[in-house]
């Protein structure tokens, strides 16, 4: 296991939980001998700028892996997202403390930041590999935009609740029309977010796997896919649709599209790792998180 000798840290603005629990990872990295990076905008925003003091330096979001050998996100799972994009390739490894709602990202419970911390430091932990999706809008085969989604892309019809109509290929293979809300397209990371809100399947995070689900479409015959995580994606708008459509990734980042353009995804090269305490169960995080039963003779 790689010793990890300087942390980055990220923190949730306008928190004040996540400010106190920043407030104790810092005095705990110190008593440890740690050097830490606080991420820029997090130093930018904290209320008590004697936190700062301890820090190695200040960096910017993207810059940060370049600083550290983990990244620590205090927050919850849109702070993980917004910090995994920036910073896959860079190849740091990030560590999640939950101080969000859900959570299915962000390991460690606030009452245990020490103890899970200074496990990890110590090599005692799981690394897992997570893969992102790359997105391209083309309008007239030039690009018009592009991002990365570590949950999912979704088409969607924006500001207007209308029908869009738009193909569906895989691999350059016609899949079908349709007319519908939209289309998420989500990695096994992503399928216990919003696609499983639209009905499609939980995807275990060691799948090489993408979910196709559409969103409430114009006919019963539609039905969520799963195909190779290799599969090049494309999504053709069509010509003659009224709304003024979207493309989200991981509802953070948004790009407007105009009928005819295409919507290519495909799987990012550069791997995400994520590191979760050794008691990481992915089965038992759906139990508790999405309120599954337990044992019938507990």
């Amino acid at each position: 296991m790689p010793e990890f000798t300087t942390i980055g840290l990220i923190v949730r603005r306008n928190s004040d939980s996540a400010v106190y629990s920043l407030k104790r990872l810092i005095r705990f990295l110190q008593d440890q001998g740690k050097a830490f990076v606080l991420e820029q905008e997090t130093a930018d925003h904290l209320p008590d700028k004697s936190l700062q003091k301890g820090a190695s330096c200040t960096a910017s979001l993207e810059d940060l892996g370049s600083y550290c050998d983990l990244v620590i996100v205090v927050g919850g799972d849109g702070s993980m997202l917004s910090g995994a994009r920036a910073l896959v390739n860079s190849g740091v490894p990030l560590l999640g403390v939950n101080r969000g709602r859900l959570g299915f990202l962000t390991d460690i419970t606030p009452d245990d930041i020490e103890q899970k911390v200074a496990e990890v430091l110590a090599g005692q932990y799981v690394a897992e590999q997570r893969f992102l999706l790359d997105t391209e809008v083309r309008r007239r085969g030039q690009l018009i935009s592009a991002g990365d989604a570590l949950n999912d892309v979704v088409l969607h019809p924006g500001e207007l609740i209308r029908m869009l109509e738009f193909e569906l290929y895989v691999d350059d293979h016609f899949v079908t029309s349709q007319r519908s809300d939209g289309m998420i397209v989500s990695t096994p990371t992503g399928s216990t977010a919003y696609a499983l809100s639209g009905g499609g399947p939980i995807l275990h995070p060691r799948l090489d796997a993408i979910g196709l689900v559409p969103m409430n479409p114009h006919t019963l015959s539609s039905r969520p896919m799963v195909v190779p995580g290799d599969s090049h994606i494309k999504i053709l708008v069509g010509e003659y649709n009224n709304a003024s459509p979207q493309v989200t990734c991981d509802g953070q980042l948004h790009f407007r599209i105009h009928p005819g353009d295409e919507v290519v995804i495909r799987k990012k090269p550069k791997q995400l790792t994520l590191i979760h305490p050794l008691n990481h169960n992915f089965y038992e995080r759906c139990r508790s998180k999405l309120g599954w039963g337990g044992h019938l003779l507990d």
